[in-house]
């Protein structure tokens, strides 16, 4: 399988001017403590790392194909001490395949804009989310990419790539029966929606 598009590794420097505390914006979204959570696209764990924290001890499945973003994840998860993220090598549109139990919640943040086979990742995220679980979704709004600015550059994906709160709603809904709970806005650029399964 190809790889998602457009979903190369940005630099903490600019996540943390958009999202400076990570760990907050996840207790938003519903990641609460003592449920299990994976993040499909973790990257270096930028949003793993936090979420282990809140979820501790229960574990949280760091997935992504690049396994020298897995390893940067691993030894930062060292340095700080934290012991329940589980650096998963491989494709989120095999999450049955790639987890080994299922999840209290699931996190697709900044990557869904660029799955090929939406349907089908949301129908593996419907299969390992357990009843009464969570699917979130951070998307860019679908602003033109010029006018996403982080410090003096344009950030974020190709606009041709971004998707409307709708949009995203309307990928989900057919493909697994999950019931949509809310829309959060995440300034400057964001927002993500929340789906109850």
């Amino acid at each position: 399988m190809e790889r998602f598009q457009n979903t190369g590794q940005p630099d903490w420097d600019w996540w943390s001017k958009l999202w400076p505390t990570p760990g907050a914006t996840l207790r938003e979204l519903g990641v609460d403590s003592g449920e299990s959570v994976a993040e499909v696209g973790c990257g270096s764990g930028y949003f793993a790392l936090p979420a282990a924290r809140i979820a501790d001890p229960e574990p949280v499945y760091a997935i992504d194909l690049d396994a020298s973003l897995l390893g940067e994840l691993d030894d930062l998860a060292e340095q700080q001490d934290i012991e329940n993220v589980v650096p998963t090598h491989g494709d989120a549109r095999n999450l049955t395949g790639v987890l080994p139990d299922s999840v209290s919640t699931l996190v697709v943040a900044n990557t869904f804009h660029g799955v090929d086979d939406q349907s089908g990742l949301v129908e593996q995220a419907f299969r390992v989310i357990e009843p009464g679980g969570s699917l979130i979704i951070v998307n860019w709004h679908d602003r033109p990419r010029e006018t996403t600015t982080v410090g003096t550059e344009p950030r974020g994906p190709p606009t041709e790539l971004r998707m409307t709160p709708r949009e995203t709603e309307e990928a989900v809904l057919p493909a697994a029966a999950f019931t949509p709970d809310r829309q959060v806005e995440l300034p400057p650029y964001h927002y993500a929606l929340v789906f109850e399964r």
